[in-house]
C-alpha cells in the first residue's frame, strides 16, 4: 500500500500547483507517495499537462466547481495510501516536510489532524498554523497586532509557532492549507462536511476529529510556504469572499453550537462593523497626514459590506 497521497484541489492556480507539486518530488524522499488533483472547473486550461510532467500522477476534471469540500472528498475516495494529506495549491515544500510529519503521525496512536508551521511568502509565520476553535469572542477580537503582541494569550493560544525548541504539541485546529490524517480516520468522520462551498471547512472538520476522540498535533520542527496565507488587512479581498467567510462562521456555528448562538455571532459582527465604520469615520479627515487614504477607502467599503450583511441586507447573505 502506498503510505501517503497527496490530494490538491485546482482552480486557476496551475503555476502554483506546478510548482508545489516539483517541490514535493524534490523534498520528500523516505515514503511511498501518490498525487491526485481535482480540477474544479477551472476556467484556465492546462492541468492535464501535469500527467506530462510528472510521472503517475492523477488528474480528475470536473465538469462544475464543486468547492472546496466536495472536490476534496472526490479525490480522496480516488486515493489509496494508508494517510491521506490534503495540501492547498499554492504552497510550497521547502524541506522534507511530508517525511517528517509522517514520522510523526506513525508513532501517535490517537492522532487525528497532524500539521506544521505554515510561512508566508516573506517567510514570515502564518498566524493561522494553529489555532483555537472559534468563538464570538475570539472572532470580535481577531486582530493581527494582537495576536503578534499576545501569542499566548488563552483566547487565542499561538504561542508555540514562536517557540523554535517546539517539536510536538497538541493543537485544538489544524489550518486547512495543509491537513495530514489516516485514511482510517478522514473516513470514519465522513469526510469534509459538503454543508460549506468554501472556508469554515477545515474548522469543521477539526471538530469532528475532536469529537469522535482524536488529538490534533502540531509539528513544529518544519514548515511550508503558504502563498495564500497572508491576512486579509494586507490584501485586496473581494467583498463577495469576506461574506463568503462570515457566511461559513454562521454555517459553523449553527452546526456546532446551535441555531441562537448563530444569530448572536451575527449581531455581534453588526455591532462590530458598526464600530469599525464609526472609527473610520472619525479617522477620514486626518487620513492624508496619518493614514493612506485606499486603505480607508478599501476598510469602510469592506465593513458597510459587513453591516449590509449583518442586518440581512447582503444579496449573497440572502441566497446562503
Amino acid at each position: 500500500m502506498t503510505d501517503l497521497s497527496i490530494v490538491y484541489v485546482n482552480w486557476n492556480s496551475l503555476d502554483y500547483l506546478r510548482k508545489s507539486i516539483a517541490s514535493v518530488y524534490e523534498h520528500t524522499h523516505d515514503i511511498s507517495f501518490e498525487i491526485v488533483v481535482v480540477d474544479n472547473a477551472s476556467p484556465e486550461t492546462g492541468v492535464e499537462s501535469l500527467k506530462e510532467l510528472f510521472a503517475g500522477i492523477k488528474v480528475i476534471k470536473s465538469s462544475e466547481n464543486l468547492g472546496f469540500a466536495r472536490a476534496n472528498n472526490l479525490g480522496f475516495k480516488a486515493s489509496t495510501g494508508k494517510y491521506v494529506l490534503l495540501l492547498n495549491p499554492d504552497t510550497l515544500l521547502i524541506e522534507s516536510s511530508l517525511d517528517v510529519m509522517l514520522k510523526h503521525i506513525q508513532l501517535l496512536p490517537d492522532s487525528g489532524i497532524v500539521g506544521c508551521k505554515l510561512l508566508n511568502s516573506d517567510r514570515s509565520v502564518q498566524l493561522t498554523s494553529i489555532q483555537k476553535f472559534p468563538n464570538i469572542l475570539n472572532q470580535v477580537v481577531d486582530a493581527e497586532y494582537m495576536l503578534l503582541r499576545w501569542p499566548r494569550f488563552p483566547l487565542w493560544n499561538i504561542g508555540p509557532l514562536f517557540c523554535n525548541d517546539v517539536k510536538l504539541t497538541k493543537a485544538e485546529v489544524i489550518s486547512g492549507a495543509c491537513m495530514l490524517l489516516s485514511h482510517e480516520v478522514f473516513e470514519k468522520v465522513g469526510m469534509f462536511s459538503e454543508d460549506y462551498f468554501m472556508y469554515a471547512e477545515d474548522l469543521d472538520l477539526n471538530y469532528k476529529v475532536r469529537k469522535a476522540g482524536f488529538t490534533n498535533y502540531y509539528v513544529g520542527e518544519t514548515a511550508i510556504i503558504h502563498h495564500g496565507g497572508r491576512s486579509s488587512s494586507r490584501q485586496q479581498v473581494s467583498q463577495w469572499a469576506t461574506i463568503m467567510k462570515y457566511n461559513a462562521m454562521l454555517t459553523y456555528f449553527r452546526k456546532t453550537r446551535g441555531r441562537s448562538y448563530e444569530l448572536l455571532y451575527r449581531a455581534s459582527i453588526g455591532i462590530v462593523a458598526l464600530c469599525r465604520l464609526l472609527l473610520l469615520a472619525v479617522a477620514f479627515p486626518v487620513g492624508g497626514r496619518l493614514f493612506q487614504k485606499d486603505s480607508l477607502h478599501m476598510a469602510s467599503k469592506k465593513w458597510r459590506a459587513v453591516l449590509a450583511w449583518a442586518v440581512g441586507f447582503s444579496r449573497i447573505a440572502a441566497n446562503s
